[in-house]
């Protein structure tokens, strides 16, 4: 079947990325969310892309090395507040797939904080560039939906090679792949990121999983 993701929540350009806000109103539209994870100093999984504050708000400093609540007040000022993991799984009510990226390397306790949000978890799909992360989490628990992620500039053989691993039950691959017939050939579900035109979005809607923003 296929399924589409709102990038990061961006149904609107004038949305702000990765915010309750954003992702009640993709639900609203009946599409998936795809976001990303980022862990604070005091070990909370958070729905957050960058390493640094800087871009987001202007401030020099890494989530690795503020609390959550400070950084809950940090973007509650900002009118963008920075939700955790488990506020997405709650408004999502186990009714709305979700595509869950991971951005550093977690460590055990992490991890294991991940599984046990994930337990009640029906329909989502975990995956990162880093593939020690799947190969961790697969080690931890066999049934996790897990996928590997891949460039632009990634190799075919390469993904084809990475797609027969016991951890890899799904990849996600660039838009620069969508038309590359070799990749019927891999009997694992492959999501496509990210979709900005119109055009393309609409050229494969019906046979492609994708994972979109602003249309």
């Amino acid at each position: 079947m296929v399924t589409h993701y709102i990038h990061r929540g961006l149904a609107k350009k004038s949305f702000k990325e990765n915010t309750l806000s954003a992702f009640k109103y993709s639900f609203k539209k009946r599409y998936g969310i795809e976001t990303d994870l980022q862990v604070t100093k005091d070990d909370q999984l958070i729905c957050f892309h960058d390493f640094n504050l800087r871009r987001k708000f202007n401030l020099n400093k890494n989530v690795k090395d503020i609390n959550y609540s400070t950084l809950k007040k940090i973007s509650n000022k900002r009118k963008a507040l920075v939700p955790k993991l488990e506020d997405l799984l709650r408004i999502s009510r186990n009714k709305y797939p979700l595509l869950l990226e991971i951005k550093p390397l977690l460590n055990k306790h992490s991890l294991l904080n991940l599984i046990k949000l994930m337990k009640k978890t029906k329909k989502y799909g975990i995956f990162s560039f880093k593939e020690k992360n799947l190969i961790n989490l697969y080690k931890l628990n066999k049934k996790l939906n897990l996928g590997l992620l891949f460039l632009s500039t990634s190799n075919l053989r390469t993904i084809k090679s990475k797609s027969k691993k016991l951890h890899v039950k799904f990849l996600g691959l660039e838009k620069s792949f969508l038309s590359n017939k070799k990749l019927n050939k891999i009997r694992k579900p492959i999501y496509y990121y990210t979709i900005k035109s119109k055009n393309l979005f609409n050229r494969y809607k019906d046979r492609k999983n994708l994972i979109f923003e602003n249309l």
